[in-house]
């Protein structure tokens, strides 16, 4: 015999809108600058505000077949990005890389595996596209993100070098 009140089964949480990954268009610009600059370092980095500098960046992005600048999109809204680039090579036996840059997932998304399903779509894409290897980097301040590239199977193999012009 049960004691107390009877409990109400909970109904579950519903399930939010599939993800889709597309190709993105001049009209995502706006969007995906405003995800860019939604972090300390991006803060720094972005302005939104100049239109013109991003889509002059946008057009020579979209018209070279190296770049994928990829859009993950629910409910018809932008809500994560990541640029993949293929460098062809003469190095490790010519071999073509892939270069993942610009990851960002928008704030209220963050959470739910949007990071590593595009990560994941970029691995599978650098696949298809023969490459040999995936690389990236990730600022030095940025230690949760290294976690998170360790998780997904990346290792800090190389200590890398820039200098601003």
């Amino acid at each position: 015999m049960s004691t107390g009140t009877p409990s109400t089964p909970s109904s579950p949480a519903p399930a939010p809108e599939p993800i889709t990954m597309r190709r993105a268009t001049a009209d995502d610009v706006p969007a995906l600058v405003s995800m860019l600059a939604d972090d300390p370092l991006g803060a720094q980095r972005e302005s939104p505000d100049e239109t013109a500098v991003y889509r002059e960046a946008f057009d020579r992005i979209d018209a070279d077949p190296h770049q994928h600048l990829v859009v993950a999109e629910r409910d018809g809204h932008p809500v994560g990005t990541l640029q993949l680039t293929l460098i062809p090579g003469l190095s490790r036996r010519g071999s073509t890389r892939a270069l993942i840059e610009g990851v960002r997932v928008h704030a209220d998304a963050r959470g739910d595996g949007l990071g590593s399903r595009l990560i994941q779509w970029a691995i599978e894409e650098a696949r298809r596209q023969d490459c040999t290897l995936v690389q990236l980097t990730s600022d030095a301040t940025r230690i949760e993100a290294h976690r998170f590239y360790e998780r997904l199977g990346f290792e800090a193999s190389h200590l890398g070098f820039k200098m601003q012009l």
